[in-house]
């Protein structure tokens, strides 16, 4: 068998709306070896406001080296964290395909391939990649940011996808605009009415209920109970229901925030057990906001409890820039209610107790999320209060959830009633 040939693919990595530059990154095959090297510039290093932007990465000379294992990613966990999300890759991927097709001389997609991939507008946090022209990756106009719209073309051309019916014209009008937050589902950011960034995320083939009404649903529950939450709401199409989730990675003025996903943050693979008090150890140590945060964390935990949401692995939540080295805890996003699963949580509340599978387990370690035993039932009995209305929330104009599918539902809340 032939080895792979070497090549070399690179980028200089830039930060934020002014467009710092941080330092170079490069996906170099070997024969068969394959690894990413970044070094930080000399600029950023002696740059006041400069940071370390990923934690694998220390703010100090020198080039760090990181090799793929199994499924995850050979970049800094940072940038790792702007790759195209499972459904993004899809898009990419079909559309090469079907170029293939017509010029069998290109080459298979690389992993560097996919993460320049993504528009420049919309990629996610603060971290932006430039190639060797100083053209910033992708910034053409056919990778533009779609505007609210072009909401109906953007379903049917994700709806061609996933059905197999998709043109060439529908892969070019939907590469790039994946996102880095969530999976399969079909999505793609968007410029809301007023400007402001976005995710729309749209109906599957193979929903069997609401599955966009029911992540606004828990959105608004959440905002409710006082979690700090991503503004959500569902617009129609011709009474096919889009969920439209504000990116929270921007400012008010458009400005980049830098992100790191919980996965990141303990620098996780995907294929391990972790546990949320390691997160919180880890908030105690780079949060602006250390004892804020980490009770916030444990009141996630809770409502995801409270609304089955058991998808919450640790790349379902994240942190942002704060400035001077520190972080703070994102908005919660991805929140959805799983009738249909077991009440056991992904990810596990410590190494010693395992996966979440009731109330009382979560009250028991609230100590180490800095809230007293009866602290914390005196909070989850208010969060329980609040989720209990859930049928009331699903059946109002903002969410549109039908008598009939709320029994669909239900078993998701039970819960909290």
């Amino acid at each position: 068998m032939n080895a792979r040939p070497n090549t070399r693919q690179a980028a200089s990595v830039w930060v934020g709306r002014a467009a710092l530059e941080v330092g170079e990154l490069a996906l170099i095959r070997d024969g068969r070896r394959e690894y990413c090297a970044f070094g930080y510039s000399r600029s950023w290093l002696a740059h006041a406001g400069g940071f370390e932007i990923s934690p694998d990465l220390p703010l100090h000379e020198g080039h760090f080296t990181r090799r793929a294992v199994g499924e995850n990613s050979p970049f800094p966990f940072a940038l790792a964290d702007t790759e195209p999300d499972a459904w993004g890759k899809r898009v990419i991927q079909r559309a090469h395909a079907k170029l293939r097709q017509r010029d069998p001389t290109l080459g298979a997609l690389t992993r560097f391939d996919l993460l320049t991939a993504v528009d420049d507008f919309s990629r996610m946090g603060a971290l932006r990649l430039r190639d060797a022209k100083g053209q910033f990756l992708r910034s053409d106009t056919e990778f533009r940011t779609p505007q609210f719209i072009e909401l109906e073309k953007i379903y049917a051309a994700t709806r061609a996808v996933e059905q197999g019916t998709e043109t060439e014209a529908d892969l070019r009008f939907l590469q790039g605009k994946g996102t880095s937050l969530g999976g399969l589902r079909p999505k793609c950011t968007v410029l809301d009415t007023d400007g402001t960034l976005a995710v729309g995320k749209f109906p599957s083939v193979t929903d069997t209920r609401q599955v966009v009404r029911g992540e606004v649903l828990a959105l608004k529950l959440a905002a409710l109970a006082k979690l700090d939450v991503a503004q959500a709401r569902v617009e129609t199409m011709d009474d096919t229901p889009v969920a439209i989730i504000r990116r929270f990675d921007r400012t008010a003025e458009g400005a980049r925030i830098a992100y790191l996903s919980g996965g990141s943050l303990l620098q996780a693979r995907r294929d391990e057990d972790r546990a949320y008090t390691e997160l919180a150890d880890a908030l105690r140590r780079v949060s602006v906001r250390p004892s804020e945060d980490v009770r916030e964390l444990w009141r996630r935990l809770v409502f995801n409890f409270l609304i089955n949401n058991v998808d919450d692995h640790l790349w379902n939540l994240g942190v942002l820039y704060a400035g001077n080295g520190q972080w703070r805890l994102a908005p919660a996003f991805d929140v959805n209610p799983f009738p249909d699963r077991v009440r056991e949580s992904k990810t596990w509340l410590s190494e010693d107790t395992g996966p979440i599978t009731s109330l009382e387990q979560l009250i028991n370690g609230s100590t180490y999320f800095g809230l007293q035993p009866s602290e914390a039932r005196e909070e989850a009995s208010a969060m329980a209060a609040v989720v209990a209305n859930w049928s009331e929330i699903a059946t109002s104009k903002e969410v549109g959830v039908t008598d009939a599918e709320l029994e669909v539902f239900a078993p998701a809340f039970q819960q909290s009633e």
